[in-house]
C-alpha cells in the first residue's frame, strides 16, 4: 500500500514570522504557531496524498541556510498580468528578488524572509485548478531512476516526463505537483525542504518504513526522528519523514465552549 504525502516541512530560524508570510504569500490560514513550531494549510481538506494540498509546517533549527536550496516552492499564476501581479504583492510582503543563474526564464524567482529561494510561475495549462502552491521542485541527479522510486513509495503515477524532467501527481485530483528536475551540482549538506510521509489508514509507520527500505530508501540518524516518527532519505539521499498523519485543520465553527 503506498505511504501517503502529507507535508512540506521548511526548516526556520523564525517558525512563527515565516509560517505568517507563507500565509499571505498562499492564501491560506495559520493552522498552528508556536515558537519551535508552526504551520499553515488550507482549513477542511483532505491530505496532500488524498488530492488536497500540501501543509507546510516550518520547524526551528539553529543552522542557517547558507546555500540554495534543493527543493523549492513553485507558485501558480493565471497569466501574465496575475504573475507581475503576485509578484509584487509578495515583495510587498517581505520577499525578495532571488538570482540563482536563471536569465531570461519566463518564471521569476524571488526569495521569502529567510533566502529560501521560490518561483512565479507563468501560466500553465499543467498548473490550471491546482491552487496557489502549484509544485515541489526537487533538485536530483538522475530523475528517471528517482521517479521510479517516489512513483512506488507514493502510488502517483509520473504525469509529465521530458529530458531529465519527471512530475508526478495524484491520479484523479488536481492538487500540488511533486516534481524532480536534474541539475549538475551535486548535494551537499541537509535539505531545508523535505516532505513528511504518513500511513495510510491499515498500516502503520513501522510497516512503511519496512515497505521504502525495501524500495530504496534508508534510515537516518539525524536527530531529527524520534517518538513515533522516522528520519529517513531517499536512494539520492533527499531527506523525508515517516510519521502518523496530522489531524487536519479545521475552519472555525463559531461555538463557545
Amino acid at each position: 500500500m503506498p505511504t501517503r504525502l502529507d507535508a512540506v516541512v521548511v526548516d526556520a530560524a523564525d517558525p512563527p514570522r515565516l509560517a505568517a508570510f507563507w500565509a499571505r504569500a498562499l492564501g491560506w490560514a495559520v493552522t498552528h504557531d508556536a515558537p519551535e513550531e508552526a504551520s499553515v494549510g488550507v482549513t477542511d481538506a483532505p491530505a496532500w496524498g488524498d488530492g488536497g494540498a500540501p501543509a507546510v509546517v516550518f520547524t526551528r533549527v539553529e543552522e542557517p541556510k547558507s546555500v540554495k536550496n534543493r527543493v523549492h516552492l513553485e507558485l501558480a499564476s493565471g497569466n501574465r498580468a496575475d504573475q507581475l501581479a503576485t509578484v509584487s504583492r509578495l515583495l510587498d510582503l517581505g520577499a525578495s528578488r532571488a538570482d540563482i543563474g536563471q536569465e531570461e526564464a519566463p518564471w521569476v524567482v524571488l526569495a521569502d524572509p529567510e533566502g529560501n529561494e521560490f518561483c512565479v510561475l507563468d501560466a500553465r495549462e499543467t498548473h490550471r485548478d491546482v491552487g496557489p502552491l502549484a509544485a515541489v521542485v526537487v533538485d536530483c541527479a538522475d530523475s528517471v531512476d528517482l521517479a521510479n522510486f517516489w512513483m512506488r513509495a507514493t502510488g502517483w503515477p509520473v504525469l509529465r516526463y521530458s529530458e531529465r524532467f519527471a512530475a508526478l501527481r495524484h491520479p484523479s485530483a488536481s492538487t500540488t505537483w511533486w516534481e524532480l528536475i536534474e541539475v549538475p551540482e551535486p548535494k551537499t549538506g541537509r535539505n531545508r525542504l523535505r516532505p513528511d510521509l504518513a500511513p495510510r489508514p491499515g498500516s502503520d509507520v513501522p510497516t512503511e518504513v519496512a515497505r521504502l527500505e525495501r524500495l530504496g530508501a534508508r534510515h537516518l540518524d539525524d536527530g531529527r526522528g524520534g517518538g513515533s516518527s522516522v528520519a529517513m532519505a531517499d536512494p539520492e539521499g533527499n531527506e523525508f519523514c515517516v510519521r502518523p498523519p496530522r489531524r487536519r485543520p479545521h475552519a472555525p465553527t463559531g461555538r463557545r465552549r
